[in-house]
């Protein structure tokens, strides 16, 4: 299958290039994006949004013949879903690394620093503990070194969605700060946080405990939770 791959704020392409191994071995395409304004550090970044961000992935759904998987990291959970608003029979499933389905009107994150048109990587103090479980310092560094200021239009921007068919869409969640019983209890009990994924038909929750990044972390078992999701597609 044809699985696109859609870094968290920050990264770009790369950041999955530990991820894909058991993905291509196993005979799948992958596609890791380098979404607009993340093209490297001095890349233009004003007038993109959310909507941009959608659009690429949307774009790149089109040209395939047959439906994709799509995977979706952090912030780039809120894309992929927008892209499922988008076209959702061209999706077999949606894949949410330590992230989630963002519903209409929500936003990313509008409370991170911003500086003009983007925004940089925070300070680590400025991260719960969570996040940043299993992230050596060597890993932090090398975070630091390739990380590329985000859009602050994708942070900010409120999501937009049009299409209910998007809850047809099968959906896993990779849940790695938080374990997937928290998560099953707050659908249960209707919290707000997510209330867009607990209108969805199907969803699957496995569990990869570590900190937010576990294309850094963990790569070697996201990349087989992520192979695990397709080949039940």
């Amino acid at each position: 299958m044809d699985i696109i791959l859609v870094p968290g704020f920050w990264l770009d392409a790369s950041s999955w290039a530990d991820v894909t191994p058991p993905l291509t071995a196993a005979g799948h395409k992958v596609h890791p994006l380098t979404l607009p304004g993340l093209e490297s550090a001095d890349a233009p970044r004003a007038g993109i949004g959310l909507r941009t961000h959608i659009d690429a992935v949307v774009e790149k759904i089109d040209s395939f013949d047959a439906p994709a998987v799509l995977v979706g990291h952090s912030g780039g959970g809120a894309i992929i879903h927008g892209a499922v608003d988008a076209r959702p029979d061209r999706v077999a499933r949606a894949v949410y690394v330590d992230s989630g389905p963002l519903g209409e009107g929500g936003v990313i994150n509008d409370e991170l620093p911003a500086d003009g048109d983007e925004v940089p990587l925070p300070p680590w103090e400025l991260f719960e503990d969570q996040d940043l479980t299993d992230l050596t310092d060597e890993l932090r560094a090398m975070f630091r070194a390739r990380a590329i200021p985000q859009p602050r239009g994708v942070a900010q921007d409120r999501q937009q969605l049009s299409d209910e068919r998007r809850f047809e869409v099968p959906v896993t969640i990779i849940a790695c700060e938080f374990p997937s019983s928290m998560l099953t209890e707050m659908v249960a009990g209707g919290h707000p946080f997510v209330a867009e994924l607990g209108r969805i038909r199907q969803v699957d929750y496995v569990d990869l405990p570590t900190g937010h990044w576990p294309q850094f972390t963990r790569p070697s078992e996201l990349g087989a939770a992520i192979l695990a999701a397709a080949d039940r597609t």
